[in-house]
């Protein structure tokens, strides 16, 4: 049994600048980071395209970022949050920088600017096309130099801890509290109970639960799975954004994302017949908001019967092209693509999750002692679809509020002193981990096919008579066998798939990346 005064569960840019901060305020408390892979496995080390700022005093201006943002999310958007995560962005961003991060500048010192998907000016700072990476190695750095912070790497959380665990609780009250988690190493395959005064959820996204995504492997959805175990709320989970340019290759997981920026410097979509068509769907053309040019695409796949579209690079400038998105240019040689005279196959894949764990401005959840932030939340800044490079930036606000009230909190809040150990009496080894890599590629399967970027009512209840039998062969795998990664994961995807398809069958009203045919 270990005990924290902080435990933090997930090592991407969430929890890393929550980590350092409570670390740096509060030095003589102990915080504890776990990760289920390695430190700098994250969504966050993925995100090629950067951070949405306002630093143009004279083409943009706060009102402009927060126009943008309310009309990408098609008017589900939370104003008041809109405002707040908007209006704090530079300040967040200079602390990025005095952690170490490095953004383009342009020969005369100020930022170089992008314009990306649903932005009316440009507004994206960026380092190069791995603006997550520098993100993720800068923070990471700055955690390692902290002596009261713990990482632990390969471990898994299997459960919350709330007074539902405690021994000798036979009526848990209200309101719930969490106590800590159960973990899972994955080295020694012991399950270990990590006792702490507050917890913090910032495990990311959900895209795998999907079989064409651009999330790592690691992307299961833990977060949301977990805070709805611990009967936390969780809200808007039917609006799953999808990125409109993947690269096409069946074989390939997770999917290789061609960022936003790359159509923003004029890449243009043409059918397989070389014709462009986002006129047809946009003013905006390819700078329509993702949820707009995901489903012109996905539009022109059915009716024409092809399995992608063409991006068209052929007119960018060649080593400009190859300056301004170098690890995309080394991607495309490795494949033996050349964008100066090929045009690039790409689809849409499952990319980010605009619902999750509801919290409020300070990041509490509804669980007492538990925060969240980042990707598994649901905090009203995206609404019904995310306005493009919002993300890293909703992440570090609202772990700076997290921070904030964990300070103010944390000496209010004590460890609880009778919870058991984990009981794996009467479990066996599963011998055959095929059930679950097949139950995982049939949920994929399922998800991609009926609960994705266009669905029908017939299709959302023909899913979830499906996931309710992946979810009964799943219960009885997990209550007979010894608990691996592996199977903890695909106990996540199916609470996950069950909360998308739930909540998209409540939802009455096409909006954003939520489209029904039916409602059309």
């Amino acid at each position: 049994m270990m005990q924290t005064d902080v435990l933090v569960i997930g090592s991407g840019i969430a929890g890393l600048s929550y980590a350092i901060k409570v670390a740096t305020h509060l030095p003589e408390a102990k915080v504890t980071l776990i990760t289920k892979a390695s430190d700098s496995e994250t969504n966050t080390k993925y995100a090629q395209g950067g951070i949405a700022v306002k630093v143009d005093d004279q083409y943009d201006s706060f009102e402009k970022h927060i126009t943008d943002t309310l009309q990408a999310g098609d008017d589900l958007c939370n104003r008041q949050v809109v405002e707040c995560v908007v209006k704090e962005a530079p300040v967040r961003v200079k602390e990025l920088v005095r952690w170490g991060v490095t953004f383009d500048k342009q020969p005369s010192g100020t930022y170089a600017l992008r314009k990306e998907g649903g932005h009316s000016v440009k507004r994206v700072i960026h380092h190069k096309d791995i603006t997550g990476l520098e993100v993720e190695r800068k923070l990471l750095h700055q955690v390692k130099l902290l002596a009261n912070v713990t990482l632990l790497q390969h471990h898994f959380v299997v459960d919350l801890i709330t007074q539902h665990h405690l021994k000798n609780v036979r009526t848990p009250q209200a309101p719930i509290t969490c106590y800590g988690a159960y973990a899972l190493n994955q080295k020694s395959r012991q399950i270990i109970t990590i006792l702490s005064r507050i917890t913090l959820l910032a495990t990311g996204g959900c895209g795998q639960v999907y079989s064409y995504t651009t999330n790592p492997t690691i992307a299961t959805g833990d977060g949301v799975a977990l805070a709805y175990r611990a009967k936390a709320r969780v809200r808007h989970m039917e609006f799953i954004q999808f990125h409109p340019t993947a690269l096409y290759d069946k074989n390939q997981n997770p999917a290789f994302l061609i960022s936003e920026a790359v159509r923003g410097a004029g890449a243009q979509l043409l059918t397989q017949d070389g014709k462009p068509f986002m006129h047809k769907y946009d003013q905006r053309k390819e700078l329509a908001s993702r949820d707009i040019v995901a489903r012109a695409i996905d539009f022109e796949l059915k009716t024409r019967g092809d399995e992608y579209v063409f991006l068209d690079c052929r007119h960018l400038e060649t080593e400009l092209f190859h300056k301004r998105f170098p690890h995309i240019g080394k991607q495309f040689k490795r494949r033996g693509i050349n964008p100066q005279y090929g045009l690039i196959p790409v689809v849409p894949a499952a990319h980010y999750q605009c619902g999750g764990v509801d919290v409020n401005l300070q990041g509490e959840t509804c669980i007492n002692h538990l925060y969240a932030c980042g990707e598994c939340t649901h905090t009203g800044l995206h609404g019904a679809n995310r306005l493009a490079s919002n993300a890293l930036l909703e992440a570090l606000v609202y772990a700076h509020h997290c921070y904030v009230s964990t300070v103010r909190k944390l000496a209010h809040c004590s460890l609880a002193t009778n919870v058991p150990d984990w009981d794996a009496q009467g479990t066996t080894q599963l011998k055959e981990m095929v059930l679950i890599a097949h139950n995982r590629r049939a949920l994929q399967n399922t998800m991609s096919d009926y609960v994705g970027i266009v669905r029908s009512n017939e299709r959302l209840h023909f899913a979830m008579k499906r996931i309710n039998m992946f979810w009964k062969e799943i219960k009885r795998l997990y209550d007979k066998n010894i608990l691996s990664t592996q199977l903890c994961e695909l106990r996540n995807l199916v609470t996950v798939a069950h909360l998308i398809v739930q909540q998209s069958i409540e939802r009455k009203k096409n909006s954003g990346g939520f489209y029904n045919v039916d409602f059309a």
